[in-house]
């Protein structure tokens, strides 16, 4: 296999980044139950774990069920400060037994190997994700990209087994100009995939604010470069170290901006509950301030107000719903309300992924859709955008509906139903919109609990890679 040519940066490219510094960072960065076993951490984050707490831990050390073999333990000064004192941050951020329990789960969750063409892209219909980076300033407990931030082994379409990548711009390039080359030829879609223009890409990983100006510069360019019309920037650097989002960061997106003005970019941030980023008193409420709203923490309103001052860049925030973090209707009703007074527009929710170790974290689904449905209570048509999504391998699947009542007539409906509604093919859009509907199981956390009570199935989530799951559920 010979290696792709050097990537080549046009004259506008050059002279963009030409004029891109690079900030200078200091995120307290604590990695390793070890630190904390040695009291190799500052004398204020010695407590942070109980001594029984880090027994437990250390005794699964290289065991089967080694927590930090499963999801390595970091975590910033930054919210540190903020966790000490909020019970939901600390399940966030702290190792816990509880994590190995049950290792049942996906090495792959959302078959993303089956959409990857080249290293480090996960291309699924007109959006492709790229791999940027292999780690956050801060590691969630819950992470859906476990298998990546562990660099585990992954077995890929062709039967290989290796390690998940990162994307190359000299790779991505050339796979972009190609498939929109082919799609303008074929009339919009591909000959062979279906698929349209490849015109959006999210910058993921890991988290993209953990590289340099420089290096995100780098990619936004030559993104632009190749066509794309949108990029995303997906972090939770907001929460982890929000004095990322510093004057050299915003100068390197305004100078990209005067150079590629008809590229839209988005940040999807990832709030996961209100204690990331609001003031508390020593009673632990939320403090008032006089014109309404709450307070925010002094940088992270700064940083916001950053990014929101720029009407060329768009805020979203998503993220799931976790036991034991966020399953909490008035914390979700605050964090909401909040994002919204402050120009953050509230994306998706997210029901629990069917990744290694993921029942110490997921949220039954029936129960997910009435924590968000009864959160946005009491809020405004325009702060109740967020829908709750739970990604199936066929694609991003809304949880439309959770009915009390039997359905007459109907076998299977005794208890209720609950409504799937497509959103997002992985491969192509005719299926958008296309329905499923379940009997209910308050114990479902992922669509293997309904396979054995399929009503309808519009949208064939039942039915993929020629497998029939319901058939094979009554056969066994």
């Amino acid at each position: 296999m010979t290696n792709p040519a050097k990537y080549q940066p046009s004259e506008r490219e050059q002279a963009f980044l030409s004029t891109v510094e690079n900030g200078k960072y200091n995120r307290g960065i604590v990695t390793g139950i070890g630190k904390f076993m040695s009291g190799d951490v500052p004398e204020e984050m010695r407590d942070f774990y109980s001594a029984d707490e880090l027994a437990a831990l250390t005794e699964l050390d290289g065991s089967q069920r080694d927590v930090q073999a499963r999801m390595p333990v970091k975590i910033t000064r930054h919210y540190f400060e903020q966790a000490k004192k909020s019970r939901p941050m600390q399940v966030l951020i702290k190792a816990s037994p509880n994590e190995t329990a049950d290792l049942e789960g996906a090495e792959d969750p959302g078959k993303q190997m089956d959409y990857s063409p080249v290293e480090g892209l996960i291309h699924k219909y007109e959006l492709g994700l790229i791999y940027v980076a292999s780690t956050c300033s801060a590691h969630c407990r819950f992470c859906y990209r476990e298998e990546l931030i562990a660099k585990k082994e992954v077995t890929r379409p062709d039967g290989t087994v290796a390690p998940k990548g990162l994307a190359r711009i000299e790779e991505l390039v050339p796979y972009i100009l190609e498939h929109n080359r082919l799609v303008a030829e074929n009339g919009g879609r591909h000959p062979e995939t279906g698929r349209e223009k490849l015109r959006e890409i999210l910058m993921s990983g890991g988290d993209p604010m953990v590289l340099g100006n420089k290096n995100i510069a780098a990619w936004l360019a030559a993104l632009a470069e190749a066509g794309i019309e949108s990029i995303r920037i997906g972090t939770k650097e907001l929460a982890f170290f929000p004095d990322r989002f510093d004057e050299t960061f915003m100068a390197m997106l305004d100078r990209f901006h005067e150079t590629y003005p008809e590229v839209n970019l988005r940040m999807m941030v990832h709030f996961n509950h209100p204690d990331e980023f609001l003031k508390k008193a020593e009673d632990g409420s939320y403090i008032e301030q006089p014109a309404g709203g709450l307070e925010w923490l002094d940088n992270t309103r700064a940083a916001v107000r950053r990014l929101r001052a720029r009407n060329w860049i768009n805020v979203d925030n998503q993220a799931p719903i976790i036991k034991g973090i966020n399953n909490d209707p008035d914390a979700l009703r605050v964090m909401q309300r909040e994002l919204k007074r402050s120009g953050v527009e509230n994306h998706y929710f997210f029901c629990g992924r069917d990744i290694v170790g993921y029942k110490a974290f997921n949220v039954p689904i029936e129960e997910a859709w009435q924590i968000l449905n009864e959160s946005q209570k009491g809020l405004s048509g325009v702060e109740t955008h967020a829908r709750l999504s739970i990604t199936h391998y066929k694609g991003k699947t809304e949880v439309a509906a959770v009915t009390n009542e039997p359905i007459p007539g109907l076998p299977g409906a005794e208890n209720g139903v609950v409504i799937l509604k497509l959103l997002r093919s992985a491969a192509d859009a005719p299926d958008r919109a296309k329905v499923t509907i379940v009997g209910r199981n308050p114990e479902a956390i992922w669509f293997s609990g309904y396979d054995d009570r399929v009503l309808f199935d519009e949208a064939g989530l039942y039915s993929i890679y020629g497998i029939d799951l319901l058939a094979r559920s009554n056969a066994a």
